[in-house]
């Protein structure tokens, strides 16, 4: 009998299993709309099975490549390489989007779970010798093949690809790769979830009704919501998400109070408990430092660089030092002008970091007769979302419409079908605009399916943007400040960068990090020119089209403060190129380091690296050695977006034609700067910067 009850017990868990793979979504095709992800099916416990089942299905592919009988090819080698691991790739692209803006502890965990074997798994086709072999054999006789422009790209990416990856390494040297590369995952991991768990830790509980002095009600009202959230009814509670900080430290009349929010924030994952990140930041840095040296390189940036438009480090810090020079004085002044106001008041104290945004928001009401304050009734957050839509709609001819009927990951996400010009489905499109516990500071564009081509047919992009802007609050809708609606358009054009994208294989479809600013940032330009905002800024009571005085004063006030923006922002570009030019892993204090690094380079006190060390997660992610590229893609932004106002119609078709066809479209089906340059007809400068940020005529 015993015998009988294991073999029953058996055949429960094989069924069981059996019926586990079954409902697992990842092993079924989609029969959602436009095939997105089934969110309302998939479970946290599904993402493990198929991560490991679509990396064996990945692993057979590859044995596929490698055993073809035939001489190695540009379709049965390189596109066929391009093309593999689409399973892996549908569980990724569902997965990381919703761990990003939706987590939990179970997500977290399939995160550390997943995130290694990842590494190693990519680690095993980068480092497969026989696949490396038929990649160099095509490579080799490039010039005898009949290859297009981006069919020559793709094979010199695929074979720079295994290259800067240690394909070429002796084998004692891949083994130590390898171990590298699986230990920068872990710490990675590890860097993203201190930050989200100190970042949500962190709470400023105000119990006295005296210490909101200066604060606008609507501020006072969501820090009450927040409180009652919390369980801290008839509290106040503001927290280190920019839409409850930054109007703290604007408005509260309260020093002390201020001091400590901003302490909160910039001290993240540096107060010595659990969540620091300073050996790990440390660790990162020197392993870099060891692979990039492993691999050939003088330092970690001149190995990412390489693929970047500029290049080089040099070229980076020549850069830097043009715009830190136009910029420092100009912050020096600023700083000025507020410790003036500061001892005009009759205060005996010095300008500090959670100082300015206090003293700036005083001088700009006194200098331009305007505040946020004064402008957020105008600023509804879908007013301002569908003003960037008929932006994209007057430009490009694009429409876009809500749907209820799609699956959603959140009930916050919205849904919208994009269709083009000719009536044909584009894509679609995800917004998720708030914060929220789960998800990460910031805003990004993220898409839980690129564009690609498969056996000829167009599979349509499935794109998501998501920030943390302000929520409603009382019966006000959620009203945003002109910073937040900038954001807002900034990531919708890093959507539109997706939703437009027509190369002729995936491996073209991303571009360079100094170049891929540029789409998102040139959207920025429109959000306050007469025209649009006419399109979107109405009063949420009144429903009034914003003041034209209004208007001008914002015009007036566009540079305002350019100084302390220009310099916040390079100070962080800089750290990043600083700890990514090492040339020995010997770092030993990220904080000495960063302290010796902005002193070398000037940044006075009363102003921080928009990111600290132990909370930079841009050069954790994606951004290493490559912060600089924002400042870097203004150049190319605001030189194209004149391209629009010499013709004297900010929403000129041709010249949005012209940017969809060189610019959105292509990838990196060609050189950056020659599609640039087949749009514009000319290089860009960094006059053009200098000129949009006021420090030159």
């Amino acid at each position: 009998m015993r015998k009988y009850f294991f073999i029953f017990a058996a055949l429960l868990l094989v069924m069981s299993a059996c019926k586990q793979e079954e409902i697992n979504p990842f092993f079924q095709e989609w029969d959602t709309p436009f095939g997105v992800p089934p969110f309302d099916r998939i479970r946290v416990e599904h993402y493990m099975p198929a991560y490991l089942a679509a990396m064996e299905e990945h692993n057979k592919e590859i044995e596929d490549i490698v055993s073809n009988p035939e001489e190695p090819g540009f379709e049965n080698t390189i596109v066929a390489l391009d093309l593999s691991g689409q399973m892996l790739d549908k569980v990724r692209s569902t997965f990381s989007p919703i761990n990003s803006a939706n987590t939990n502890p179970e997500m977290q965990a399939v995160n550390r779970e997943s995130s290694p074997l990842l590494t190693k798994h990519y680690n095993n086709i980068s480092l497969n010798p026989e696949l490396f072999d038929r990649v160099k054999r095509v490579w080799e006789k490039r010039n005898e093949l009949d290859l297009t422009a981006p069919q020559m790209t793709l094979l010199e990416l695929t074979y720079q690809d295994f290259v800067r990856n240690g394909a070429n390494l002796p084998e004692e040297q891949k083994a130590e790769l390898r171990k590298i590369n699986e230990r920068l995952s872990e710490l990675s991991v590890k860097f993203g979830d201190n930050l989200l768990a100190e970042t949500n830790h962190f709470k400023l509980v105000i119990e006295k009704e005296e210490d909101l002095a200066g604060l606008p009600d609507n501020v006072i009202s969501a820090a009450a919501e927040t409180a009652a959230d919390e369980g801290l009814e008839g509290k106040w509670v503001f927290t280190l998400q920019k839409p409850s900080m930054i109007p703290f430290l604007q408005y509260s009349e309260k020093r002390d109070l201020r001091e400590k929010l901003y302490r909160g924030y910039f001290m993240r994952c540096n107060n010595d408990n659990e969540y620091d990140n300073k050996e790990i930041v440390k660790e990162i840095i020197n392993l870099r430092v060891k692979r990039a040296r492993m691999l050939g390189y003088a330092t970690h940036a001149h190995y990412v660089l390489e693929r970047n438009m500029a290049k080089n480090p040099e070229t980076v810090f020549h850069f830097m030092e043009q715009v830190w020079d136009a910029a420092l004085p100009v912050a020096k002044e600023e700083a000025r002008a507020q410790q003036d106001l500061i001892e005009e008041e009759g205060n005996d104290f010095d300008l500090a970091s959670w100082d300015w945004w206090y003293y700036t928001e005083k001088i700009k009401k006194e200098k331009f007769k305007l505040d946020d304050e004064m402008v957020r009734p105008y600023l509804v957050m879908e007013n301002a979302q569908q003003g960037m839509f008929d932006v994209a709609t007057k430009l490009y001819g694009i429409t876009f419409k809500k749907r209820t009927d799609i699956p959603t990951y959140h009930e916050e996400a919205e849904v919208f079908e994009v269709t083009d010009k000719d009536g044909s489905h584009l894509g679609l499109l995800y917004t998720d605009w708030h914060p929220r516990p789960g998800k990460r500071v910031g805003a990004w564009t993220t898409g839980f399916r690129r564009a690609h081509y498969r056996d000829g047919k167009k599979i349509t992009p499935i794109v998501s943007v998501v920030g943390n802007f302000s929520r409603p609050t009382g019966n006000k809708p959620a009203l945003l400040t002109f910073e937040e609606v900038e954001t807002m358009f900034h990531e919708f054009g890093h959507a539109l960068h997706s939703l437009f994208n027509d190369v002729p294989y995936p491996g073209l479809g991303s571009v360079p990090r100094d170049f891929v600013e540029l789409p998102s940032q040139i959207m920025e330009h429109w959000v306050t020119e007469p025209e649009v905002l006419e399109m979107y800024a109405h009063h949420y009571e009144t429903g009034e089209v914003i003041p034209t005085e209004l208007v001008e004063k914002i015009r007036e006030a566009g540079n305002f403060n350019q100084g302390f923006a220009t310099v916040e922002y390079m100070a962080a570009s800089i750290l990043d190129m600083e700890y990514h030019t090492l040339t020995e892993p010997s770092l030993e204090d990220v904080l000495a380091f960063e302290e010796q690094t902005m002193d070398e380079w000037g940044l006075i006190d009363e102003i921080l690296p928009r990111y600290r060390t132990t909370y930079f997660s841009h050069i954790i992610g994606g951004y290493s050695a490559g912060y600089y590229s924002y400042s870097w893609s203004e150049q190319l932004d605001a030189d194209a977006f004149e391209a629009f106002k010499e013709t004297g119609d900010i929403f000129n078709q041709e010249v949005a034609a012209r940017f969809r066809e060189h610019v959105l479209s292509k990838g990196r089906s060609e050189d950056p700067a020659q599609l640039y340059r087949n749009f514009r007809g000319k290089d860009p400068s960094i006059e053009a910067l200098l000129r949009n940020r006021g420090f030159i005529d």
